[in-house]
C-alpha cells in the first residue's frame, strides 16, 4: 500500500478508486483504496471529525487515520506511535466497513455531501472566531509573543487545549494557568461577554465582507502540509491547517460566539448558520 491520495482539499465529495488494502479494525473491515473524497478522523489533533458516506455502495461507519511502518505493520488511530508526516511511514486513510469489499475491485465512493458542508462552515467559523479573540485579547499580553497572520499576539496557539468541529459550530478550550501567565498574558478581571462581544462584531464584519477562503495544497497525498487562507478586510489570514472549509464568509451567515470561564479554562463555543 502507498500512501493515500485525497481529494477532499479540493471540496471534492465524490471518486472512483481502487481498493489497495485491507486491514482489521476491531471486529469490522478497514478498507484502504489509492485516492479518496473522504476526510478522516486526524489522530494527533482529531478537531474535525470523519466525513460519513459509502464506498462501493457501503455505509462507510467510520474513516480513520492509518499508518504503515517500514515492516509493514498498519497501524490506526490512537495506536500511530508517530506524529502525521513521520518519515519512514506510509500514511493511509482506513474507510471501516461492516462488510468487506475485495482487494482490488474499483469501486464508487461518495461523501454525504450535506454533512460535508456542515463541517466544512464550522470549521471556517472556528478559525474566524480563533482570529478575532486574538484580537479582543491583544490588550492582555505584557510581554512579546508569537503573533497570528494579522499581527495580533496569538493567544488561540499559545492557550489552546482543545478543538471539536461539529456541524456549523466548533467547540475551544483554552487554559488559562500558570505557564501563559508566564509568557505574559494577564487573565484577572477578564469579562467573558465583554470579550465575546468584541469577537461578535469583528466576526459579524467578515462576513459581510463576503472574503474569499481557500485551501493551500502543495500535494496530494494525506500528509500535505495544507493551509487555510482567508482574505479579510483586517489583511491576509492564514492558519496551517488539514480540514475542509467553505470558499466565501459569506456562505456561514451569522457567525457568533459564547465564552464561559471556569477552573481557569475560557470555552468559547461558535456557531453558524443562516437560521
Amino acid at each position: 500500500m502507498e500512501s493515500t491520495l485525497v481529494t477532499f482539499p479540493e471540496g471534492r465529495t465524490s471518486g472512483r478508486s481502487p481498493i489497495v488494502g485491507a486491514v482489521p479494525v476491531g471486529e469490522r473491515h478497514g478498507l484502504v483504496v489509492a485516492e479518496t473524497p473522504f476526510h478522516p478522523l486526524d489522530h494527533t489533533w482529531p478537531d474535525q471529525p470523519a466525513d460519513r458516506g459509502t464506498i462501493g455502495g457501503l455505509p462507510v461507519a467510520d474513516c480513520v487515520t492509518g499508518a504503515r511502518s517500514a515492516d509493514g505493520e498498519v497501524l490506526i488511530g490512537e495506536a500511530i506511535p508517530v506524529r502525521r508526516g513521520a518519515e519512514g511511514w506510509q500514511w493511509l486513510v482506513v474507510h471501516v466497513t461492516e462488510t468487506p469489499l475485495p482487494v482490488g475491485a474499483e469501486v464508487d465512493l461518495e461523501v454525504d455531501a450535506g454533512f460535508r458542508a456542515g463541517l466544512s462552515a464550522g470549521h471556517t467559523a472556528c478559525h474566524l472566531a480563533a482570529l478575532a479573540l486574538n484580537a479582543a485579547l491583544a490588550g492582555r499580553w505584557r510581554k512579546e509573543t508569537r503573533t497570528d497572520a494579522l499581527g495580533h499576539p496569538d493567544f488561540d496557539q499559545a492557550a489552546i487545549t482543545s478543538s471539536r468541529i461539529s456541524p456549523y459550530g466548533s467547540v475551544d478550550v483554552y487554559r488559562l494557568g500558570k505557564s501563559l501567565r508566564k509568557k505574559g498574558f494577564a487573565a484577572d478581571d477578564l469579562d467573558p461577554a465583554k470579550v465575546a462581544q468584541e469577537v461578535n462584531d469583528l466576526l459579524q464584519a467578515w462576513v459581510a465582507a463576503d472574503a474569499p477562503v481557500r485551501v493551500e495544497v502543495p500535494g496530494p497525498e494525506l500528509t500535505a502540509r495544507r493551509t487555510w487562507h482567508c482574505s479579510l478586510p483586517d489583511g491576509e489570514a492564514s492558519i496551517p491547517c488539514g480540514g475542509t472549509h467553505v470558499g466565501h464568509t459569506s456562505e456561514l451567515g451569522r457567525v457568533e460566539v459564547a465564552l464561559t470561564l471556569d477552573d481557569a479554562a475560557l470555552t468559547m463555543r461558535t456557531t453558524c448558520g443562516h437560521g
